[in-house]
């Protein structure tokens, strides 16, 4: 069986070194992306069974990124997830509203994330 694909999309490299750290060890084939033009591009070439997506990039941000995504017929069934460090009162509900399937948020927690992964994946 081949590993199923995840696509990170993080402009800080730290934050993308650690879940790929996480997911690759419990045998996830990551993809990476630096912002949300190249998060499109990405998942129409390698069809991730999951998208992880921070919110605030340069170039193209993640909400922007996910109404493109989901309007697409060959990536709308991919399960999106918004990772974000806005944890305020409202926030979840917009971002929800914006097309994310669902909502994480920073720092990660490492222990949740493969957790998560299944959850997630097991619907698709």
């Amino acid at each position: 069986m081949t590993p199923k694909k995840i696509l990170i999309v993080e402009e800080n490299e730290n934050n993308r070194l650690l879940m790929r750290s996480v997911l690759s060890y419990y045998g996830y084939d990551v993809i990476e992306a630096l912002n949300g033009e190249e998060a499109v591009r990405a998942a129409k070439e390698t069809l991730p069974a999951l998208i992880f997506m921070d919110i605030q990039m340069p170039v193209m941000d993640g909400l922007t990124a996910v109404k493109i995504l989901k309007h697409d017929p060959v990536t709308q069934a991919i399960k999106t997830i918004a990772v974000t460090a806005y944890a305020m009162k409202g926030d979840r509900e917009s971002i929800l509203e914006a097309g994310f399937d669902g909502y994480i948020s920073k720092p990660i927690d490492t222990r949740q994330l493969p957790e998560i992964v299944k959850e997630y994946i097991s619907q698709s």
